[in-house]
């Protein structure tokens, strides 16, 4: 039983007709994967633009449910900014939610803006250089602006650094750009403030853990790469963009989730755009909020898949004429035989 069925799948295989089936097969096949090739080159084309990635992430990722969720983890921690964020992310995308979320979040944010729970938070700010909102920023930025938060750091960590103690080599060097970039601001006027600003929030994201380490390597490279302090002034300055645009904890979020200066440039064009929800997207996506998944890697594999699958079709077209022509061959010899 198994003989004859070998040969029947064997003169099947064999027959005109195989070769067309599989042409056929093999065309479908290389349509597929053109059409991948074409949507990966289409993603890679947009991978510069962080609006365009983040809209087309968020419309696969965010609903009432995540929404609800985030807001009301958020409330939990006591973070009314991050709150706020995925509010106005809600009203923007239109995604309905409770209607009693938006008010609970102005409760906490009342609760919050006392004139004693204001000011005991400048102070902290003001001392320790470790802003957590907006009060606190307000004062960690007076204070390195009036030069006493660049002192008191280049003061610690310089001392540290005389007595063999640990130290921090990276807010050492931000507390002496800070003092240049201080006195350039006075100088200008106020020119440089936004830099001013962003300087305080990347020492303060190193001071509180929250910088990225793969971006502190990449920007002392760079740094050493441009002419003195320049690829740390970058940084801070579009760290200053992101604060200005979407607030400091959204740019201390950035700065923990960047990997490079570049992408800090993305989150800065990012914030440009989505201002107050920009910390509810780097919450939700991540580092996906700016960078597409999708790679030249990729591309190169659907156009390799393609390119077999039009091969197998080019000789799958071979062989159908091939046999075809022979089995026109073989009917012309039996009819002169019989004939």
């Amino acid at each position: 039983m198994e003989l004859p069925r070998r040969n029947a799948l064997s003169c099947i295989a064999r027959h005109p007709a195989g070769a067309v089936l599989a042409g056929a097969l093999f065309a479908i096949a290389a349509g597929f994967f053109v059409r991948g090739s074409m949507a990966a080159h289409e993603r890679i084309a947009l991978a510069d633009d962080p609006v365009v990635i983040s809209d087309q992430a968020l419309a696969q990722a965010f609903d009432r449910g995540v929404a609800e969720r985030e807001i009301n983890a958020a409330l939990a921690a006591g973070d009314v900014d991050l709150a706020q964020s995925f509010v106005a992310l809600a009203a923007d995308r239109n995604v309905p939610i409770d209607a009693a979320l938006p008010g609970k979040v102005k409760e906490v944010e009342a609760e919050q803006s006392t004139l004693p729970n204001t000011a005991g938070r400048f102070v902290h700010g003001l001392w320790t250089g470790e802003p957590t909102d907006l009060a606190s920023l307000a004062g960690t930025a007076f204070g390195d602006l009036f030069v006493f938060g660049d002192i008191r750091d280049a003061a610690r960590e310089g001392t540290r650094y005389l007595t063999d103690k640990p130290y921090d080599p990276w807010i050492l060097g931000l507390a002496g750009v800070g003092i240049a970039i201080t006195a350039v601001t006075y100088a200008s006027l106020g020119a440089t403030v936004p830099e001013r600003v962003g300087l305080s929030l990347v020492k303060a994201a190193r001071r509180t853990g929250r910088l990225n380490p793969a971006l502190a390597v990449r920007a002392t490279r760079e740094a050493v790469k441009i002419e003195g302090a320049g690829g740390v002034v970058a940084l801070a300055q579009n760290t200053g963009r992101i604060e200005a645009k979407a607030g400091s904890q959204a740019a201390l979020d950035s700065l923990a989730v960047a990997r490079e200066p570049q992408d800090v440039s993305r989150m800065a064009r990012l914030a440009a755009a989505k201002g107050g929800t920009t910390r509810a997207i780097i919450k939700l996506l991540g580092r996906a909020a700016i960078v597409l998944t999708v790679s030249a890697l990729e591309l190169a594999t659907w156009l390799l898949w393609a390119a077999f699958a039009l091969l197998g079709f080019c000789a799958s077209c071979k062989t159908a004429v091939e046999r075809l022509t022979q089995a026109h061959i073989n009917r012309r010899k039996l009819r002169c035989a019989r004939a």
